[in-house]
């Protein structure tokens, strides 16, 4: 016979049922409320009911069912009818019901005795229901009650997911998941490593018996390690020691597997195990890959000293190019929106550094224009070139907000400057502008005035400024520098020597 499917509601304790005082409900046969929960109401009186139940209910029934022959009058007598009572909560149990309601009114007066002896018999709670009391009013209890323990559930799920999400951000994110699972369970909760090692652990620690068990049961969702294999569930519950155990793979091929032991098993423990899976297969799928690991590394070895190019070929094939964008609109991108900018990209290599994005993408991945982005780009450098790559970038992508172009590059075309020795050209350069170096704003200006033609709108909107600040920071360097900015030959050279500043 198939195992009843229970309706995926709150289930809603008989004791709290019988609490009710305005229902007056109260038990006659059968084991004890305390372990009985309802998860539906149905009334009937039909023989048998076994086709029309789910399973988990509570069947309200006035005895109409009942054939003559054992009732009114013989129904009340020990022996008068036992099989058909048998043969009627036999059914009931069979099809999953939780517990049997009788109501006293209007067919009979009392609850019939071989009923009451049957449902001993089979263990199958039986309530009378008074006279006074409609099997409506039972119901509506119920779903009153129902909704309430709905209502409990999402909050605390919504309070765990939060915790949960917070934890994931703390510098030790897997050791601070693992301990606020544990505490929302009040139980243990543990992470298997490849090897089926306990790496981290949180939580009232079981006993033996409890934590070889869930060991196995880590077991059981553990990826199959051949193509061949036959593939392994998601989750695994099982029960041990009064324990009730779960274990979650945290994603195919990484091998992790999140294990918890709790000592009652809660409507939304199961919700609130999920999302800590699903929040520690981000954490540790990462690592597992070895990319965040690689990061990790290369930037370990930068702040120690090594020199870009030795840190290089843990971050990926080179060469590189720089990508400054900033959002369209006046906002500042949040660390999310930099992070779906570095992944549409091809690259998780981002620094959300003000209202400016910078990611350093592999040139193989050439960027393309993104709605809702203004983007720089500087050329392919090898990593000893990565901080011009960053200016080239940064004044590409000022051209490029002044232009109001989606995306500009850096132009590397060959150059009447590439005849003078860069030596000399830079101690030119130090030479006529060493009036207005010292003052950087002034530096800036002068260069992007320059490049866009001594446009004053463009060069406001790339500065992000005021057009008066710019004619007065352009007319401030003509000062300093003695010359006629308006001459061609001028600035012709001025913009020469900036290009070696």
């Amino acid at each position: 016979m198939p195992e009843p499917a229970v309706p995926p509601t709150p289930p809603v304790p008989l004791t709290a049922l019988l609490a009710r005082e305005d229902l007056a409900l109260r038990q006659i046969a059968g084991p004890s409320a305390e372990d009985v929960v309802i998860h539906w109401v149905h009334t009937s009186e039909m023989a048998d009911p076994y086709p029309y139940l789910l399973g988990g209910e509570l069947l309200l029934s006035a005895g109409v069912h009942i054939p003559e022959t054992v009732g009114p009058d013989t129904a009340h007598t020990p022996d008068s009818g036992s099989a058909y009572f048998d043969g009627y909560v036999s059914r009931i149990v069979a099809a999953g019901g939780a517990a049997l309601g009788f109501g006293v009114a209007p067919v009979h007066d009392t609850v019939p005795e071989g009923l009451i002896a049957a449902c001993a018999a089979h263990g199958l709670p039986l309530l009378e229901v008074p006279r006074r009391t409609t099997f409506s009013g039972v119901a509506r209890a119920v779903w009153q009650l129902m909704a309430r323990a709905r209502l409990a559930e999402l909050r605390r799920v919504t309070e765990a997911q939060q915790a949960l999400a917070a934890a994931a951000s703390r510098p030790d994110p897997v050791p601070s998941v693992l301990r606020q699972l544990a505490q929302r369970l009040g139980g243990w909760a543990v992470l298997y490593g490849p090897e089926g090692a306990e790496i981290a652990g949180a939580g009232r620690e079981p006993g033996g018996e409890v934590r070889a068990a869930l060991a196995r049961l880590a077991q059981v969702v553990r990826p199959a390690d051949g193509p061949g294999e036959r593939p392994a569930p998601a989750s695994a519950t099982d029960s041990a020691a009064g324990s009730h155990l779960a274990a979650y793979s945290l994603g195919a091929g990484h091998g992790f597997v999140l294990g918890a032991a709790a000592p009652q098993r809660v409507s939304g423990d199961h919700t609130v195990v999920s999302v800590a899976a699903v929040l520690l297969s981000l954490l540790t799928g990462e690592q597992q890959s070895g990319t965040g690991a690689a990061r990790s590394a290369a930037l370990v070895r930068l702040l120690l000293g090594a020199p870009p190019e030795e840190v290089a070929a843990l971050l990926g094939e080179g060469p590189w190019t720089v990508v400054h964008a900033r959002p369209d609109g006046d906002g500042t991108p949040d660390p999310v929106a930099a992070s779906a900018l570095g992944a549409a990209l091809g690259s998780a290599l981002v620094d959300p550094a003000g209202d400016v994005v910078r990611v350093l993408v592999p040139a193989g991945r050439a960027p393309a224009p993104l709605p809702g982005w203004t983007l720089g780009v500087s050329a392919a450098v090898a990593p000893h070139d990565w901080p011009a790559a960053d200016t080239q970038a940064a004044r590409a992508l000022a051209r490029a907000r002044a232009t109001r172009s989606p995306l500009l590059r850096h132009s590397a075309r060959p150059s009447l400057a590439g005849l003078v020795p860069p030596g000399e050209a830079q101690a030119h350069a130090r030479a006529l502008l060493a009036p207005v170096t010292a003052h950087p704003a002034l530096t800036e200006t002068l260069r992007t005035w320059l490049s866009l033609h001594g446009s004053w709108d463009r060069t406001a909107v790339a500065l992000s400024v005021h057009r008066n600040t710019v004619r007065q920071r352009v007319a401030r360097c003509a000062t300093l520098l003695e010359t006629d900015l308006d001459d061609p030959d001028v600035r012709m050279e001025l913009w020469f020597a900036l290009r070696h500043v």
